[in-house]
């Protein structure tokens, strides 16, 4: 979906970079090696990266807007680097958590089910959270999870950075089931609080399927259609 989107939004005449962070893809490192921190720094050199290798007349890139890109937890660390980047940043939501310490949540709940599966010791959710604070990394569904990783996504807040100097945008996409035709009411409230902050906030649902949760690749058109058309200018 992200590569398929990136093809889109280059088509609509953007710069896109699309990058794998430490550990994943076909980054260098193993998943265990990252951390939160080493990710947003990722996230920052990228963003230089892009400013100086963009196919743009310098006159076009200097008035393009930097927009950070992220599904899930990586609305999260984009929210992180724009503040480390200290420029003025729009921000691209796909299916944005009110926090990471949700994510997290779900994600040890993997390892418990996985254990139980696997005939091993059920392990409470709080016991997990002890061992992550004394620094114990653990393996979770295939992958192994640092204890500084875990921490830095627990502490991620979806809280608006400084708009330094903006007008700053917000496009906020969620995908709904079609039995479900509401958009999420923590949701809501985070809108909300990035309009009092300043930035010009635009919300879209779009009904399409949990991509990010399938182990196949399923694909989610009317997302991309709806991504690509909030981004292009009026009249465009």
């Amino acid at each position: 979906m992200a590569a398929l989107q990136s093809r889109a939004l280059a088509k609509a005449g953007y710069a896109v970079l699309q990058m794998d962070l430490l550990g994943c893809g076909d980054s260098s490192g193993d998943f265990g090696d990252a951390n939160w921190q080493i990710w947003v720094e990722d996230i920052v050199h990228a963003c230089h990266w892009l400013r100086g290798h963009a196919r743009l007349p310098k006159a076009e890139l200097e008035a393009a807007p930097l927009w950070l890109w992220g599904l899930r937890a990586g609305c999260l660390l984009s929210v992180s680097a724009a503040k480390q980047l200290g420029t003025a940043c729009n921000f691209l939501f796909w299916q944005p958590p009110p926090s990471g310490k949700v994510l997290l949540q779900q994600f040890l709940r993997l390892k418990v089910a996985g254990d139980m599966l696997n005939g091993k010791s059920k392990e409470a959710l709080e016991t997990l959270r002890r061992k992550i604070s004394n620094g114990t990394p653990m393996e979770v569904a295939g992958y192994m999870l640092s204890a500084e990783l875990a921490m830095g996504l627990e502490q991620a807040e979806l809280a608006p950075p400084p708009a330094n100097g903006g007008p700053s945008r917000l496009e906020w996409l969620e995908i709904i089931s079609q039995e479900n035709t509401c958009a999420s009411a923590i949701g809501k409230q985070k809108i909300l609080q990035w309009r009092q902050s300043g930035y010009g906030v635009n919300s879209h649902t779009v009904h399409g399927p949990a991509f990010w949760q399938s182990s196949e690749s399923v694909d989610a058109p009317a997302l991309i259609a709806a991504t690509t058309a909030a981004l292009t200018p009026p009249g465009v």
